[in-house]
């Protein structure tokens, strides 16, 4: 195994379950490959992470704010100068390139960066009080435990982007990744470890949801969870935890359109789309799945699309020269290549596609990067495909396609190419999704921008910026009298 058997952080130390079962991790571009285990931890071995965190949240909380910062900034240190080895682990775990995965490493960095730079900016306000000698002020404190699911596509920056700013709101945290990818994030458990953080302010989970998932969020213990994943698990999630006053964060799918007017600049739009379309195997809750275009401009644009395709190289992760990984695995093979066939059954056509045989000649999880033209009444227009493939409407007019975009369940993200200043302020105004881009693609954006969606693709709570720690955090108005 290419990075061995990594072990649970648990009250401090690093622990394998108590019947010492494991959790095997294999390489999506092959799958014979073998690159780590974790442990395959039961109900029972839930308990020692909870009471430990219990106990941890009492200390974190009692600590400066200013020495919560420094942990973190220790951190950002460590994530930089171990940037290799992480992203080694990132692409032999996820599949990601090696561009991608360096990226991720980056953004991880920034994040702790970000939020443990902010432990000197003010954590409370002052208040007017009409009473005399009555000195009021807001203070923020931190909620408690904190329950943190994470998904497997961004297997580390997921999880930088919920820790950071739980832990440095004093919070205690239990991070519980994604089976299929869990050794990136144990790794970054030992990375905070090793920058400080006292026994129990962190633990970490590994096992299959069907066995601990249930027995994971009962603890009385827990106030806040912070879940990004499918449309399908957060709602099921939300209806366990309704009725025990628990805040829940959900950040979840996303059927995200890019919309070109007649008047766009297509050199500017044609390679927006294709990397946000097909970059990361069309894996990220933000990736280009609908194009909504004006009619005069049709030819072009598939024109220009199919082109670039052509110049999309699909292969393992670790080869130089890669554009597209593989997918996660087998079963989001089949289902992207159903969803796809689905769609040819009901009248779409194909206007471009990258083969993925060499990939697949390995015996990977590949998928042909696909362009198809559909009609509004193809189920690959309104379902989450999380695969390499582009769906393209053709529209009359700019309300056309406003109405286009609002077409969906979801509401993450949205963009729009056009020149026309009052059409792209008209179009921000309009579209109901939590991100929207004008001339830009429908990818997330910096670490201190707000992000989250609207409707299925996610809860009230956004992620990332100043505003997150709304989220980690609770509000306390204290009115002292002085004489």
């Amino acid at each position: 195994m290419k990075f061995g058997s990594i072990k649970n952080l648990v009250n401090g130390t690093f622990a394998e379950s108590a019947d010492g079962s494991w959790i095997t991790v294999s390489n999506p571009a092959t799958h014979q490959t073998i690159v780590g285990r974790v442990p395959a931890m039961s109900k029972t071995d839930l308990d020692a992470v909870f009471t430990a965190a219990e106990a941890g949240a009492k200390v974190w909380r009692a600590t400066g704010l200013l020495q919560r910062g420094q942990v973190l900034l220790a951190a950002a240190t460590a994530i930089r100068l171990r940037s290799a080895e992480l992203v080694d682990i990132i692409v032999g775990e996820m599949g990601k390139t090696r561009a991608e995965a360096t990226g991720e490493v980056t953004k991880t960095a920034e994040f702790f960066e970000y939020y443990g730079g902010m432990a000197r900016l003010p954590f409370g306000e002052y208040l007017a009080d009409a009473r005399p000698g009555t000195f009021t002020s807001q203070l923020r404190e931190p909620v408690g435990v904190t329950l943190l699911i994470t998904p497997w596509n961004d297997p580390l920056l997921t999880p930088a982007r919920k820790l950071a700013p739980a832990l440095l709101a004093g919070n205690a945290a239990v991070l519980k990744p994604a089976t299929a990818t869990p050794l990136i994030a144990l790794t970054l458990a030992q990375i905070l470890d090793a920058a400080g953080l006292p026994a129990g302010v962190l633990g970490t989970v590994t096992g299959q949801g069907a066995e601990i998932g249930d027995r994971l969020v009962s603890y009385p213990a827990i106030k806040a969870v912070s879940f990004t994943g499918s449309t399908a698990v957060g709602t099921a999630l939300r209806k366990k935890l309704a009725g025990r006053n628990i805040r829940v964060q959900t950040e979840m799918g996303g059927k995200n359109a890019v919309v070109v007017l007649n008047d766009a600049d297509l050199k500017l739009a044609i390679p927006a789309i294709v990397a946000g379309a097909f970059a990361q195997a069309g894996q990220r809750c933000t990736a280009t799945s609908r194009l909504i275009v004006q009619h005069d401009i049709e030819a072009d644009l598939v024109e220009g699309i199919r082109l670039a395709m052509e110049a999309l190289r699909i292969g393992a992760g670790d080869q130089p020269g890669v554009d597209l990984g593989p997918v996660i695995s087998v079963d989001a093979q089949y289902s992207i290549e159903k969803l796809v066939a689905g769609a040819l059954d009901q009248g779409a056509t194909t206007l471009a596609t990258t083969s993925a045989s060499d990939g697949l000649a390995n015996g990977g999880s590949f998928v042909d990067a696909t362009f198809l033209r559909v009609t509004d009444q193809c189920s690959i227009w309104h379902e989450e495909v999380f695969g390499p493939v582009l769906s393209m409407l053709v529209v009359e007019t700019p309300e056309d396609a406003i109405a286009a975009v609002n077409d969906s369940t979801y509401g993450l993200s949205s963009a729009i190419f056009t020149r026309d200043l009052e059409r792209a302020f008209q179009f921000v105004d309009a579209v109901d999704t939590g991100q929207v881009s004008v001339n830009q693609p429908t990818t997330g954006w910096d670490i201190h921008h707000p992000f989250g969606g609207f409707n299925d693709s996610g809860s009230p709570f956004k992620e990332q910026g100043l505003i997150a720690l709304s989220f980690y955090s609770r509000t306390k108005t204290a009115a002292i009298r002085t004489h």
